[in-house]
């Protein structure tokens, strides 16, 4: 089914800095990201060699919570197909996902949640075809030693990771502009007391922080998880290079 140079990918250790953490509670859960999992999918299977199609997709909850915001759960069913080079053979692979979408408007929380079930039942259709789609990260008693290395990587991301508070400031030329770490945004402001509301921020390992009359998102990989920021309310300052929203919105 795969020739030998697929299967020599296909069976070598995941490398540690493709792994992403988050918590939950008082545990540190270990991951791939979407994009990371079907970019490797096209190299190791052929752009034109592997499909996916969504069985079921269906909306499991709906509530509103105490600011107003919509939380929505779908839940998703999703087949791969992976074909040899000549497309004689193919694998199937089935899985389910879950995604949730927290949003002020129904259209932007049923748009988040769709979107990240069926990611998640991709990811979970092609971890059986081992650690270079994260299978071992589903084994609860595996050896930490890469997921402690990633969050030593992503912690010192963090502290070099340049951020501006959002502070309205005249226009400066680039070579001028001084942006401030997450570290000193944090110092700077507070944690916002209600993180219970942007559980699906945190759980990505980022924080909301509030700063005078503003929240501002602050963390590892704002760019990449910027869909599930704007799903949350937030807006992108393009002058001061940072998520925001107004703290009226959020009361």
């Amino acid at each position: 089914m795969f020739n030998d140079n697929q299967l020599a990918i296909l069976n070598q250790e995941l490398d540690s800095s493709r792994i992403k953490s988050r918590q939950k509670g008082n545990i540190n859960l270990s991951y791939l990201e979407g994009f990371d999992v079907i970019a490797t999918a096209n190299r190791i299977f052929g752009f034109g060699n592997w499909e996916y199609s969504i069985i079921t997709l269906e909306n499991v909850s709906q509530e509103l919570n105490h600011n107003q915001n919509h939380i929505i759960c779908y839940k998703a069913v999703v087949q791969v197909k992976v074909y040899d080079e000549n497309h004689t053979k193919y694998i199937i692979r089935e899985d389910v996902g879950f995604g949730t979408g927290i949003a002020k408007t129904l259209a932007d929380a049923n748009e988040g949640a769709a979107k990240e079930a069926v990611t998640d039942a991709i990811k979970r259709a092609l971890r059986s075809f081992g650690n270079q789609f994260g299978n071992s990260l589903y084994n609860k008693s595996r050896n930490n030693a890469n997921s402690s290395n990633n969050h030593t990587s992503s912690n010192t991301q963090n502290q070099s990771y340049n951020q501006n508070s959002y502070q309205k400031q005249p226009q400066q030329n680039a070579n001028q502009q001084n942006y401030q770490s997450s570290q000193q945004v944090q110092q700077q402001g507070q944690p916002y007391q209600h993180q219970q509301d942007f559980s699906q921020l945190t759980n990505l390992g980022l924080a909301v922080m509030q700063q005078n009359e503003n929240l501002v998102v602050v963390g590892d990989g704002i760019f990449e998880k910027k869909d599930t920021i704007r799903q949350n309310g937030f807006r992108w300052d393009g002058t001061n290079k940072v998520w925001y929203m107004p703290l009226r919105e959020a009361a």
